[in-house]
């Protein structure tokens, strides 16, 4: 049942999909009325899914690749709820609704029944080292999402042509949306790493620096943490944080991949 709940939402998020590929191309009156409804009621059936397989196996077990991305997706989907109830704009679902469908049409077309793999799986740090991590990861997303509408909406003010981006907010807005999705994923980027060290710390008997998925990890916080002090303190705003925020997502991306290399730190079989 999971399975085919999960199969649901991805049909509602084929709607978003649809939604962001036209909105690119031309205006769709009826697409705009309906994308929102229909990734929320997506996001629903995907909450449905998750909290279903966690009744049937005991706990969910986020180290496997495709319930990771299923968690990945509904975390973004969830952020993008926040943004919309904060500035009423659907303006970032031309990034995200994609990358959500593109994560759970992944999950849908591999995943086997959630299952538990291991007792370590059990842990309540091991979860909770997950689930902060992914949702710094969300956060990036969205931030990511957010300096590429600004780069688009900066290059249409400048050229004068009118489109889609005329219905998108104003630069300051967008450039707000994503300064704070870098402050509400920073914490929690920092917090997931501190519980990973704990655990391998708990499990190895030390901290192996060296093992890639730690070290990219670590250098994935340090861009994070350089993004933040450029807007912070050096006041960078506009494009040069948009193209920060793309290297930090770039570095997330490697640290993600780096889960299929790692010795202590891989993705098991799901």
């Amino acid at each position: 049942m999971p399975i085919l709940w999960l199969r649901v939402a991805l049909g509602c998020y084929a709607v978003g999909l649809l939604y962001a590929l036209l909105a690119l191309t031309q205006r769709s009156h009826l697409l705009n009325r309906i994308a929102l409804p229909a990734m929320s009621l997506g996001m629903v059936f995907h909450f449905v899914s998750l909290t279903e397989s966690v009744l049937l196996s005991g706990q969910l077990a986020l180290t496997s690749v495709h319930n990771s991305e299923s968690f990945l997706a509904l975390l973004i989907m969830a952020g993008f709820m926040i943004v919309y109830l904060v500035y009423r704009t659907t303006s970032p679902g031309i990034v995200v609704f994609p990358l959500v469908f593109v994560l759970t049409f992944v999950t849908v077309t591999g995943q086997q029944p959630f299952l538990l793999t291991s007792p370590a799986v059990r842990s309540s740090w091991l979860f909770a080292h997950i689930a902060l991590i992914f949702t710094g990861y969300a956060a990036l997303f969205l931030s990511f999402g957010a300096s590429i509408l600004y780069l688009l909406q900066e290059r249409s003010l400048k050229s004068k042509k009118a489109g889609i981006m005329s219905r998108l907010p104003a630069l300051e807005v967008i450039d707000e949306i994503g300064y704070r999705a870098l402050l509400l994923g920073f914490p929690f980027m920092t917090l997931g790493l501190i519980a990973g060290l704990v655990i391998a710390q708990a499990t190895y008997g030390r901290v192996n620096l060296v093992d890639p998925k730690i070290l990219l990890s670590i250098l994935m916080w340090a861009v994070y943490l350089v993004l933040l002090y450029t807007r912070w303190n050096a006041g960078w705003r506009g494009r040069r944080a948009a193209y920060l925020a793309t290297a930090a997502l770039f570095s997330a991306i490697v640290a993600w991949a780096a889960n299929y290399f790692s010795v202590f730190h891989g993705f098991v079989q799901s």
